[in-house]
């Protein structure tokens, strides 16, 4: 099983197929994945299967790490697009996210200040206060959503606390007041002989009514792109995607496709 195990708490940057050229902030320790999801195509593979012994970067460590790479990149005349809060896990669930959010935005008004900050984030935090006004604050507040099926989201995004209820995140992502960008992967396959497949109308449907009550200021969806730790899943095609996206576009909100 290939899984990625990013650096902390910086790494890259990357390209990335939404954001451009990016620098990651991974909030989780470097040895291993701490999420409250536990996703079937998560490139970081499954929560059980990478515990990690280290402990989470410190606030301090985090604006440090950043600094430095800020000016690195500065001196050999490199230029982010985009500080995008993402890595081995959820990264709202750090304990000091509102304060590494309020580092961020100062080094990078400092040091770089053409790049945007996101965060990629589950949204499984995002109701809790302080959490909900550091992502107020950021450029990019990236929330996923990939179905209103909660059996799907159970089989699928596989949250850690039993709590979890869809339509609280709903009306979690629609708080932000036309702020949020939503995110949502569109596949096929199946994991234990069970179809997964969010592409029919029986999902898309739901979903695209969903996504109009939460009036985002955009969508973002994508499709597979590296290796995933169930290897009976297969990307959605092109003209799925395009498919969707001109739904939701057709509704007045912006939507791009990844493949």
């Amino acid at each position: 099983m290939s899984t990625i195990i990013y650096p902390s708490p910086i790494f890259g940057p990357v390209h990335s197929r939404r954001l451009g050229i990016s620098l990651g902030i991974n909030l989780m320790p470097a040895d291993g994945k701490i999420c409250t999801f536990d996703c079937i195509y998560c490139e970081c593979g499954f929560n059980a299967d990478h515990r990690p012994k280290q402990k989470r970067p410190t606030r301090e460590e985090v604006a440090l790490a950043l600094e430095h790479k800020l000016e690195e990149m500065d001196a050999g005349n490199q230029r982010p697009d985009v500080l995008t809060f993402a890595g081995n896990g959820e990264p709202t669930a750090h304990p000091q996210f509102a304060e590494i959010i309020d580092d961020t935005i100062r080094l990078r008004d400092r040091l770089c200040p053409q790049a945007k900050v996101s965060v990629l984030s589950n949204a499984t935090m995002a109701m809790r206060p302080n959490v909900h006004k550091a992502l107020e604050r950021v450029d990019n507040n990236i929330l996923k959503l990939d179905t209103v099926n909660s059996l799907y989201i159970n089989k699928v995004n596989r949250p850690t606390s039993p709590t979890y209820d869809v339509k609280e995140i709903i009306e979690t992502i629609r708080s932000f007041n036309g702020q949020a960008v939503v995110q949502t992967m569109f596949m096929r396959g199946t994991i234990n002989g069970e179809d997964v497949d969010n592409t029919g109308e029986e999902y898309v449907a739901p979903w695209l009514e969903a996504i109009k009550y939460i009036a985002p200021r955009e969508v973002m969806i994508y499709t597979i792109d590296r290796e995933t730790p169930d290897h009976d899943l297969a990307k959605a095609s092109h003209e799925t995607l395009d498919a969707i996206r001109d739904r939701v576009i057709a509704a007045g909100i912006p939507c791009t496709a990844s493949y």
